[in-house]
């Protein structure tokens, strides 16, 4: 009888530990599952949150007129579905190839989330007619200052970052203020590169 007792509480702990196995399986094959959907998620709202120009392509050459050496008007800029959540937008432009550090052409930050595109030559008003608000860039202005690269090839990086706020921030502020206000707030970034020589 002690045998079949022992032979029983046997076959129960391994009935108890298959389960108990199956059970933690599943749950780390959800894990993985959830996993993947939130990552596949994640890359299809990369791929859709796109800054690009018609003025020119991805690591292309800036044309002469949204330079200082012609017009110095800000370039046209578009992007695609803007990532689920968006309440505000911001547009930085900088060329970390300048000889002092990284020079600021352009600030603008709380672009409705509803606007797709920015018109060529935008105004440098304070307050645009969308709601956007313009910051101080390194020339000391509001608004555009184009590339003016003293010697060499610059970089100019066009960056976008859509954020889950508005941050009802003041006309004039810096790249520095910006960026520090809407920390916690960022929910995707993309960004458009630019080149620029005067030789």
């Amino acid at each position: 009888m002690q045998g079949v007792l022992r032979m029983f509480k046997k076959s129960f702990l391994f009935f108890i530990a298959i389960v108990v196995m199956c059970s933690c399986q599943g749950k780390e094959k959800e894990k993985v599952q959830t996993n993947s959907t939130q990552e596949t998620k994640e890359k299809e709202m990369k791929m859709e949150f796109k800054l690009t120009s018609s003025a020119f392509e991805e690591g292309g050459m800036i044309p002469k007129k949204y330079t200082c050496d012609a017009e110095d008007v800000s370039p046209p800029l578009a992007w695609g579905t803007v990532p689920e959540g968006t309440k505000s937008l911001i547009l930085i432009c900088d060329d970390p190839d300048a000889p002092v550090g990284t020079w600021i052409h352009w600030v603008l930050y709380d672009i409705p989330s509803d606007v797709k595109e920015l018109s060529e030559s935008v105004p440098d008003d304070d307050t645009l007619e969308n709601g956007a608000k313009q910051g101080t860039n390194d020339f000391g202005n509001l608004g555009y200052g184009g590339p003016c690269p003293p010697s060499g090839t610059h970089r100019y990086f066009f960056k976008l970052y859509a954020l889950d706020s508005i941050l009802e921030l003041e006309p004039g502020k810096t790249k520095a203020e910006v960026l520090d206000s809407m920390e916690g707030h960022l929910l995707a970034e993309t960004q458009l590169i630019g080149k620029y020589s005067r030789q």
